[in-house]
Formats: structure tokens, C-alpha cells, sequence
């Protein structure tokens, strides 16, 4: 991998982190308790708590991804960064740009999710 290729998924890895920082923002005010003495009707308070636990998931996911983000961007610079954990082969910069989180090639997650 160049020099040119690490900077741009370097950017793009730091776009990800601000992107995923004002989701999660987001779903934690979404996530806030609501209120027992709310004036709802009970099958809309009960929507609102589905949606509650629906938020609740998709924060975890973003934290997650924020994890592995801010793991990508330590080992950019690193010799082991872009390579498959499986089959050590170079991660193609393409999937790259798309998750700069990625560890694993196409073909190896691709019989890994088999």
C-alpha cells in the first residue's frame, strides 16, 4: 500500500469518527427514558419503548464501530495495517475505503460468514 493510499483512508477513517461521534450523540438523546406519567396512550408508549430498544442497539453498534475505528487509525502507519488476519494477504484498498476497520480480505469473510 502507498504512502498516498494510507493518507486517504487516514481522512476517511477520521470522517468515519466524526460522522459516528454526532450519530451517537444522536441516539443517546433518543434514548433517554421516557417518562411513566407520560400522556401517551398505552400502544404509542409502548412504540416509543420499542424504538427506545431499537436505539439502544444501534448505539451499541456505533460505539462499537468507533472502537474499532480509532484501533484502524493506530496501526495506519504500521506495517501489519491492510493485511488479512487470516490468510495475511493485502487487504484491497477498495474494501479499505469502505471499512477502514476491516481485518479480514473478501474471500476470508466471506468463508468466515458461511
Amino acid at each position: 500500500m502507498t504512502k498516498e493510499q494510507r493518507q486517504k483512508i487516514k481522512e476517511k477513517i477520521i470522517q468515519d469518527l466524526d460522522a459516528m461521534q454526532k450519530e451517537i450523540d444522536e441516539l443517546q438523546d433518543k434514548i433517554k427514558p421516557i417518562a411513566p406519567d407520560c400522556s401517551l396512550g398505552r400502544l404509542t408508549r409502548q412504540e416509543m419503548m420499542q424504538e427506545q430498544q431499537v436505539n439502544e442497539h444501534a448505539l451499541h453498534e456505533a460505539q462499537i464501530r468507533v472502537n474499532k475505528l480509532k484501533y484502524a487509525i493506530q496501526k495506519i502507519g504500521k506495517d501489519g495495517y491492510g493485511i488479512c488476519a487470516e490468510c495475511e494477504e493485502e487487504i484491497i484498498f477498495g474494501r479499505l475505503m469502505l471499512l477502514p476497520e476491516s481485518t479480514h480480505c473478501v474471500a476470508c469473510i466471506s468463508q468466515l460468514n458461511r
